[in-house]
């Protein structure tokens, strides 16, 4: 067992790890587990303890620093027995926190405390209030405090506490409901200066006036409780991005996207407003199967963070099971495109008063520009004419040989290539001479290899069809983040002495076809590495999904061609699976130093996927910002070899048949074996051929044919 001193949003879900709250006792206790209450509360009791001498002694606490139950004892015995009021605004159903419930019902009932027990959602709870130790009345009006918000309801709810357990004061007034959506105006965007003398409260027609004519509206949902609470400036520094990138922010708070009023009220004003694009930042599953925010919009989710800053940038994870369960996993059950976490919870102050350490969601300045231009560029794809757009179509290359070109599981992807050029043509994408559109997909793979792919030995005999600047490649590569660039030259040495280097030009393999190219994803490993004879080393197959092996010079210089020479507006990675999403970097929440997000950048991501692979279709969610667009898998069939190799697996199988019954006719077949092998070269393919005047051990060679027959199979 170990004592922690507690981080504020920084709590720690580690059994073995006892926090130890730094409070005295006092009269009443309040614990919550939502930030935004304990901030507002605490606001109240220090108002209330500056203009009421005498005002009860009160102490708050995150109830989050309080599941562990050794953590849950230690605060029993230093601060709960000793208060004559306590007030559990709890999230979730007893089920959640059995212990708690029960250890702080028990000491109520022990020690005659008047103990208020709630549901810190919007529905009560029957099974809490009957655990309190106050009237049901008191504690449906307590509740009714907090979840209607905003400072004036949390004044009201202290004193009520006061009243209705310790007799002091006055009776309070009643809840004043306040609306569950809002539109909030940011600051930054409408100053005071601006509005008309004597209009205190900025509303939607300050925020349109203040909006670019004709550009794109997008809105940014976030919970009301951070409105109610003053908690905005990481939704305000993200309008402000917004702006900047130009678009129009419309920010709206509420409730839930769970409760109806809520949801047609967005509902409503997206249609009001032509909204383009949706920036959600509440967590949970929320839609009904059809529902949709804003008709056919994107929905981008935006993590707000429920950890510190520290932990984020130290957790090669990225983000605490809490924040993932609520945040990522079950908001993609709504389709939404997973982005980056733009805020984290950071110390605002500490309340002397109350003993508590206020905390409140900081913006992360790098992430939220990020999402801003992730946001912009959707926009932006949606408006954009056909006939205007550039894409990119990358097809994977697991080994980088050319006879793996284009592989992906349960996919075509050549012929499905065909397909999507063939859907955009007729839609009006720029493409070129048709004449120059393969007819199926064994012709864009010929076509292809006649230039440059991913085989070493063919580069010095083919051309390169497109080719990026050393001078601009250099550019770039001083503009990453501090280290990245350092990390490349150590593994891989000096841009100049890479291999796909040619002239002074990296050279970019594919084929363009007007405004779309047709790409091949470069190997993660570098072609100067040691390799078998015209063929991808073992090197190739180890780097895919390295977590650690970061890319070489050659491989950035293909994305940073597609994004600032061919300015491709979207990115499709076709058929499962490429090697961009498993590059270096946190599982998800990526900050500015991840490979995936240093080299893809904030661009719309499409990624047609087997659909009985949902593990690595998340990788690519998560971290590229991917689309996933299901496929289904192929009809099953038989695998069987055919031709000559066919005919060999029926040698095989009738020669171990006859060592049990007929040797004369073994022997036979085992001779019609071995000529067949040296017939179709499969020495050399088993790596079983050897220097002249050694030949090959012939059992060897039975044993190691029949292990590949299998492996074929």
């Amino acid at each position: 067992m170990h004592l922690l001193s507690t981080r504020p949003g920084g709590f720690v879900e580690d059994e073995t790890i006892v926090t130890r709250l730094d409070q005295t006792p006092a009269e009443i206790v309040i614990l919550s587990s939502a930030d935004t209450t304990l901030s507002l509360l605490s606001a109240a009791c220090t108002g209330l303890a500056r203009t009421q001498p005498g005002f009860p002694t009160v102490r708050l606490a995150n109830l989050l620093y309080l599941r562990q139950p050794a953590s849950l004892d230690l605060y029993l015995d230093e601060v709960l027995r000793h208060a004559q009021v306590v007030v559990l605004d709890h999230l979730g159903s007893e089920s959640a926190w059995p212990y708690g419930i029960q250890q702080i019902g028990a000491l109520a009932r022990r020690q005659g405390q008047r103990l208020a027990m709630f549901s810190g959602d919007l529905q009560e709870d029957p099974h809490l209030v009957e655990r309190s130790t106050l009237a049901p009345s008191v504690c449906h009006l307590l509740w009714q405090y907090l979840r209607a918000g905003g400072a004036g309801n949390a004044l009201q709810f202290v004193q009520a506490v006061a009243f209705h357990g310790l007799g002091h004061g006055h009776a309070p007034l009643p809840p004043r409901s306040l609306p569950q959506a809002a539109v909030h105006v940011p600051p930054a965007l409408v100053p005071s200066a601006s509005r008309p003398a004597g209009h205190t409260v900025p509303g939607i027609d300050d925020l349109c006036a203040a909006w670019v004519p004709g550009a794109p509206v997008a809105a940014l949902v976030f919970y009301r409780s951070h409105l109610m609470a003053g908690n905005t400036a990481a939704f305000d520094a993200l309008a402000v991005s917004m702006a900047r990138h130009g678009l129009n922010p419309l920010p709206i708070a509420l409730d839930s996207l769970k409760d109806p009023l809520c949801l047609s009220t967005l509902q409503a004003l997206c249609e009001q407003h032509a909204v383009q694009l949706v920036l959600n930042t509440t967590a949970f599953a929320a839609l009904e199967e059809g529902a949709a925010l804003a008709g056919d919009a994107p929905v981008l989710q935006v993590i707000a963070s429920g950890g510190n800053r520290e932990d984020w940038w130290a957790d090669s994870q990225g983000l605490r099971p809490r924040d993932i369960a609520m945040q990522v996993v079950l908001p993609e059950m709504d389709g939404r495109i997973v982005t980056r976490a733009i805020s984290f919870k950071g110390l605002s102050h500490r309340c002397a008063f109350t003993q508590t350490d206020v905390v409140a969601y900081q913006p992360e300045p790098d992430r939220v520009d990020f999402v801003a231009a992730l946001a912009q560029r959707w926009c932006r794809l949606r408006r954009l004419p056909a006939g205007e757009k550039r894409v990119a179509l990358i097809l994977a290359n697991y080994p980088g040989s050319e006879g793996r070109l284009g592989s992906g599981v349960g996919l075509d992807t050549p012929a499905s290539v065909i397909g999507i050029l063939q859907r955009l043509q007729a839609e009006g994408y720029a493409m070129g001479d048709p004449a120059l559109l393969p007819p199926d997909g064994d012709a864009l793979m010929q076509v292809l290899q006649q230039g440059i792919a991913n085989d070493p030995s063919q580069w010095p005999v083919r051309p390169a069809w497109q080719s990026y600047a050393l001078s601009d490649y250099l550019a770039r590569l001083a503009a990453l983040p501090a280290g990245m660039a350092e990390a490349i030259h150590a593994r891989w040495g000096v841009p100049e002495a890479d291999p796909l280097l040619r002239q002074g030009r990296f050279m970019v393999a594919g084929l363009r076809l007007g405004q779309v190219f047709i790409g091949i994803q470069p190997a993660r490993a570098n072609a100067a590495e040691p390799r078998e004879q015209g063929a991808a080393g073992a090197q190739d197959y180890a780097s895919y999904h390295d977590a650690e092996l970061v890319p070489p010079h050659g491989y950035l210089a293909f994305y940073f061609w597609l994004r600032d020479v061919f300015a491709i507006d979207a990115i499709v990675h076709v058929g499962k699976h490429g090697n961009l999403e498993w590059l270096p970097g946190k599982s998800l929440a990526l900050s500015q130093v991840c490979w995936p997000d240093a080299i893809l950048g904030p661009l719309p991501h499409l990624y047609p996927f087997i659909v009985n692979d949902p593990g690595e279709g998340a990788q690519a969610k998560r971290r590229s910002q991917a689309v996933i667009i299901d496929h289904l898998m192929p009809p099953l069939t038989r695998a069987e070899n055919h031709g000559p190799m066919q005919d060999l697996e029926r040698l095989v199988d009738e020669y171990y048949d006859a060592l049990l019954v007929d040797a004369r006719r073994a022997t036979l077949l085992r001779r019609q074996i071995l000529e067949a092998v040296r017939r179709q070269h499969l020495l050399e393919e088993l790596d079983l051929a050897a220097p002249a005047g050694n030949a090959p051990d012939d059992d060897a060679i039975l044993a190691r044919i029949d292990a590949y027959l299998c492996e074929l199979k």
